[in-house]
Order: structure tokens, then C-alpha cells, then sequence
């Protein structure tokens, strides 16, 4: 589903992801494991396309990003470490923007926001604006927008940050659903008792590179040496 070969990326001529490789199989999830500083942000954002790599292949859906960038996108839904939520909009409007982009019915949207606004306990934030709301509230409003598309793959860069118990919870179950229905799935946490519950395989960057992957239950058997779950 998601083929990532031989990328570089490089910002005002500093290296920061090095000859990556990998796939994530259809169905399958992907743990992005390694310091702060390893690369993972940097890989997840060339992925989406918002840093642009300066060598390699990587398609979703075997759609290119180099020759059909529009078609590549709308494979892919986002969920950022950070939410970035517009402050014009409430959080329904966020949501309604969303399903328009998706092209998701009025009747399909509102049967999924029935079951996340409750699960995510927003039913009191829905016409708030951003500004008005806790950091857990904006990451509840951007967990929902991304969980609202069935796409092929959905990327998440550290889900739990910020989130209560409960939201943690009702999280990793929306992303085993996501998984369940065929979506692929590449994250990141530092809650690594959490992904592997989720993740089948993981990979680890060190430096821009990519130093270790293999099945998620292959992850304990790295030693601390290589500064892994910092």
C-alpha cells in the first residue's frame, strides 16, 4: 500500500532522512520508532509531501507522488503531533470542511460524528473555536477529522500526546478499526506499550537513517545501546 524507496531529504543542504526504505502492507500498521531527533517527523512530512525529498520513489495505492500528486493525496488522511486547526473555523466546521473534502455524504458524515463527537466527548465543544479549547481538545477535534475519510493510509505522528485515559482509549480502538478495514497505518509514539497493541512492524530511524525494522515483537529484543526508547 505504502512503497517509500531510496529516500533523501535534504533542507539548506543538511541531510536529514538518508536512503529510506520500507512498505506498509494493506491492513497492516507500522511503528516509526527512535529518539527525538531521529527523523520521524521529518519522514512523516515527506511522505504527505510537505517537505520535499530530493531523491527517491514513494507511492501509496500505486499512485506516485512525483506523477499524480492530487490522486496521491487523497489517499492519505494526517493526523500531526500538533493540530493544526484553523481559527476562523468551529470544530463542526472543521469537521463538515472535511467531509466536503473527502467527498463524504451529509448522512455518512453525520453517523460518524455521532459516534466520535461522543467517544471523544466534544457534544459541548462542537461550535467552540480553537482558541477556546485545551490542547486536548484541539488534538480530540484533529484526531476526528482524520478518522472521518476511509482512505488506504492514514499517517499519526504521536496520537496519545495530550489526550486523557479515556480518548487514549477510544484512539487505539478508531485506528484497529481503520486497520481492520484494510487501511494501512504509519505512526509514531513514545507510548510504545500502546503501539504494540496496534503495530505489526516497526522500523527505527537514528540520525536520518534507517538502522533497524522487523516484526513488533522483535522490538524488545534491541538492546538499550542504540538509544531506541528515548
Amino acid at each position: 500500500m505504502l512503497e517509500v524507496n531510496g529516500i533523501h531529504t535534504d533542507v539548506d543542504q543538511k541531510k536529514l532522512l538518508e536512503n529510506i526504505s520500507f512498505s506498509v502492507e494493506k491492513g497492516s500498521a507500522m511503528a516509526l520508532v527512535g529518539h527525538n531527533g531521529a527523523g520521524k517527523s521529518t519522514l512523516m512530512k515527506t511522505i504527505l509531501g510537505t517537505l520535499e525529498k530530493s531523491k527517491g520513489h514513494i507511492a501509496v495505492n500505486n499512485h506516485s507522488i512525483d506523477d499524480s500528486y492530487i490522486p496521491y493525496k487523497e489517499q492519505i488522511s494526517y493526523l500531526p503531533e500538533e493540530p493544526l486547526l484553523l481559527t476562523e473555523l468551529t470544530a463542526m466546521q472543521h469537521f463538515q470542511l472535511y467531509g466536503l473534502s473527502y467527498h463524504l455524504s451529509e448522512g455518512e458524515l453525520k453517523k460518524r460524528l455521532d459516534r466520535y463527537v461522543k467517544g471523544f466527548e466534544l457534544e459541548d465543544k462542537l461550535n467552540v473555536y480553537p482558541e477556546s479549547l485545551s490542547k486536548g481538545m484541539r488534538q480530540k477535534v484533529q484526531a476526528i477529522c482524520a478518522f472521518l475519510p476511509d482512505v488506504p493510509l492514514l499517517l499519526i505522528d504521536e496520537p496519545f500526546m495530550g489526550l486523557d485515559i479515556y480518548a487514549i482509549d477510544f484512539m487505539e480502538q478508531l485506528i484497529k478499526e481503520k486497520i481492520a478495514q484494510g487501511a494501512s497505518v504509519l505512526l509514531t509514539t513514545h507510548q510504545l506499550d500502546r503501539v504494540k497493541h496496534i503495530a505489526n512492524h516497526f522500523i527505527m530511524l537514528q540520525q536520518g537513517q534507517l538502522i533497524k525494522k522487523g516484526l513488533i515483537e522483535e522490538f524488545d529484543t534491541i538492546t538499550r545501546g542504540t538509544d531506541t526508547n528515548a
